[in-house]
């Protein structure tokens, strides 16, 4: 019996809706040495972001400071992940 290797079917996942999955979350935003978490009530497509209560981590002296609502320009973001918590 000669073996058969299974097929796996892939599916693709655009960019799109895998930030718009995020951005449903916490999602933490990093733009250069900072980063960005709060809720995200609304994105354009080019990126721009909305933050509702949102807090702004330092990323090399951890430290935390309440920034309120912030529009985060789409060319300044350089990542978007998961919030850890």
């Amino acid at each position: 019996m000669a073996y058969r290797p299974q097929r796996v079917q892939k599916t693709q996942v655009l960019p799109i809706s895998l930030i718009f999955r995020f951005l449903q979350s916490q999602a933490r935003v990093q733009v250069c040495e900072r980063a960005h978490r709060g809720p995200h009530p609304g994105f354009d497509e080019f990126m721009n972001i909305v933050m509702d209560d949102a807090e702004e981590v330092h990323l090399k002296s951890r430290g935390r400071k309440r920034i309120g609502r912030i529009l985060l320009k789409g060319d300044t973001i350089t990542l978007i992940q998961e919030a850890l918590q």
